[in-house]
């Protein structure tokens, strides 16, 4: 989904977008230490959209997915209820500090399994891995982040151009032409 974005941002703006792959728990810091302008942010494993820090659009959610290894009998279904899953070793569950990533990699190796959101199970793919809608669990929700205050150290010239990119890119994200106006 953010590629649909990015394409009308190059096509309105004419300055690079840099889309940056961050893991979800470094999400808010990254934001609030700065190095990000604005993030899409995921609601999921005790991240916290903090009202207070962060604006927060909601966009859309994602279907969950469990993903085990090639061999796992979750490979045999199209889709699976979570009730099916209940004895089974979650890996990030029980691993709250593993990456995704790494998560996806340990599965396949035959050891438990992993919920996690469709977007990320495509991401991380292996040939070595199969990965199948689960219901019984939430959606994960997705939305277009960004501080409420700028982040220190940041001078005027640089705090009003940042700030103008951001309102500009949230107008692309809410679907607003080049004829629109706030």
């Amino acid at each position: 989904m953010p590629g649909k974005w990015e394409r009308t941002w190059a096509d309105r703006v004419r300055r690079p977008l840099e889309l940056v792959l961050t893991e979800v728990d470094e999400q808010v810091e990254r934001l609030r230490d700065g190095t990000l302008a604005m993030c899409f942010v995921r609601g999921e494993r005790g991240v916290d959209l903090d009202g207070d820090l962060l604006h927060v659009i909601p966009l859309y959610r994602e279907q969950p997915v469990v993903v085990a290894s090639a061999e796992h009998p979750v490979a045999a279904y199209d889709e699976i209820e979570v009730a099916e899953l209940r004895g089974e070793h979650d890996v990030l569950a029980e691993n709250p500090g593993l990456s995704v990533q790494h998560a996806i990699e340990t599965v396949a190796a035959g050891t438990g399994i992993v919920i996690v959101p469709m977007s990320l199970a495509r991401l991380h793919h292996r040939k070595d891995a199969a990965w199948r809608p689960v219901h019984g669990v939430p959606d994960y929700p997705v939305g277009l982040a960004w501080l409420r205050d700028p982040p220190p150290g940041l001078s005027a010239a640089d705090r009003d151009a940042r700030e103008e990119a951001v309102q500009t890119f949230v107008g692309i994200v809410r679907g607003r032409t080049t004829n629109s106006s706030r």
